[in-house]
C-alpha cells in the first residue's frame, strides 16, 4: 500500500478578490471549501483557456449544447472524471453522477470524493450545468 502523503492543511485566495479588514491581506479559503472550489474551477474551464497550460480543463462547456440525454450525460461524466484525475492531485475520486433535467433543460451533477492528506470525512459536490451563450 503506498504511502500518503500528510498535510498540515490547504489555502487558497478568495475568487472575490476581497481583503480582511483586520490584517488587509486577501481572505483564504481553507481545507475542504478550497479544494470543492478548485474542482468546479477545474470543470468550469475550457481548455485554452488557461495561459500556459493549453490542456487544464474540461469539455464539459462543449457537451451542454448536445442533446439533453444520457449519452450525453456520459460523455460529460468522462470529461468531469478526467479532468479531476488529471488536474487535482489532492483528491482520490469516489463517484461522478451526472443526470439530466429535462423540465430545466440542465445536468444535475453530483461528484463524491476524498481528501488526500488531511483527515476529512468523505466530500460531496453538487451543482448544476446549463447552456448559456
Amino acid at each position: 500500500m503506498p504511502l500518503e502523503r500528510v498535510s498540515a492543511g490547504f489555502k487558497d485566495i478568495s475568487a472575490s478578490f476581497q481583503f480582511n479588514p483586520l490584517n488587509r491581506d486577501l481572505i483564504a479559503i481553507k481545507n475542504e471549501t478550497a479544494i470543492s472550489r478548485s474542482i468546479r474551477n477545474i470543470v468550469m474551464t475550457t481548455p485554452e483557456e488557461k495561459p500556459f497550460n493549453p490542456r487544464f480543463g474540461s469539455r464539459v462547456s462543449e457537451l451542454l449544447f448536445d442533446n439533453l440525454d444520457f449519452a450525453t450525460a456520459a460523455l460529460i461524466k468522462d470529461q468531469i472524471t478526467n479532468s479531476i484525475e488529471n488536474y487535482e492531485p489532492r483528491v482520490e475520486l469516489d463517484t461522478v453522477i451526472v443526470t439530466p433535467d429535462y423540465d430545466n433543460s440542465e445536468f444535475n451533477i453530483t461528484i463524491k470524493y476524498f481528501i488526500i492528506g488531511i483527515d476529512a470525512l468523505p466530500q460531496q459536490l453538487s451543482f448544476a450545468l446549463q447552456p448559456t451563450r
